[in-house]
């Protein structure tokens, strides 16, 4: 299938990672290999043009990926978001947590094509019974005005942006055919976490 030319992808990879003691959790190995590897691996067969949000410009360079710095630092996922789109190349970004091992191009490509369908939502957004899950989602450029509003009032919660901007809802059923959502939505948040996951193995 060919790379969506109106699209970009972006890695959040700014975070603390303060229940995690500060662990770089981009470079957990699962399966033999880091989960940023991963994520580049799937990402880049959606578009090719893919950033990494929120990492210093000295550090290591990533094959295939641009490396930005956080244009408001401190201001967490929503200032993450922010920069993706001010720095992105296309209009509709595909955001995903540097911490999310089994997010998959099918996935992405199912996600960008409703946000470039025919309503055009400013956020496409899996919602499951844990809630939102805003970053593994799909961003539009008109969501910048809206997010710097909220940058600059303190008001720092993602899904917080969904009350001012139009919101397209993915339930868990529409993502069944692209595997488990609890799996694809899995994201790493502590390391009982990994341990867990590293306890079911990786099925194919």
């Amino acid at each position: 299938m060919s790379l969506e030319p109106s699209s970009s992808a972006a890695i959040l990879a700014g975070g603390r990672a303060s229940r995690f003691g500060g662990r770089d959790k981009g470079a957990l190995v699962i399966d033999g290999q880091t989960i940023l590897a991963r994520q580049v691996t799937e990402l880049s067969q959606v578009t090719a043009d893919v950033l990494m949000v929120g990492v210093a410009p000295s550090a290591a360079p990533t094959a295939g990926v641009r490396q930005v710095a956080d244009i408001a630092p401190g201001c967490g996922p929503l200032g993450g978001v922010h920069t993706a789109l001010s720095e992105a190349r296309a209009p509709i970004v595909a955001v995903v947590a540097c911490d999310m091992p089994f997010v998959s191009a099918a996935l992405f490509r199912f996600l960008l094509s409703i946000a470039h369908g025919p309503d055009h939502p400013d956020v496409v957004v899996p919602r499951t019974a844990e809630g939102y899950h805003p970053l593994c989602a799909v961003y539009a450029r008109t969501c910048l005005e809206p997010i710097a509003r909220r940058l600059a009032d303190g008001r720092l919660r993602v899904d917080g942006l969904f009350e001012d901007v139009n919101v397209r809802v993915v339930t868990p059923e529409t993502l069944v055919p692209f595997g488990d959502p609890r799996r694809l939505l899995a994201n790493l948040n502590t390391p009982l976490d990994y341990q867990a996951i590293e306890a079911r193995g990786n099925p194919s």
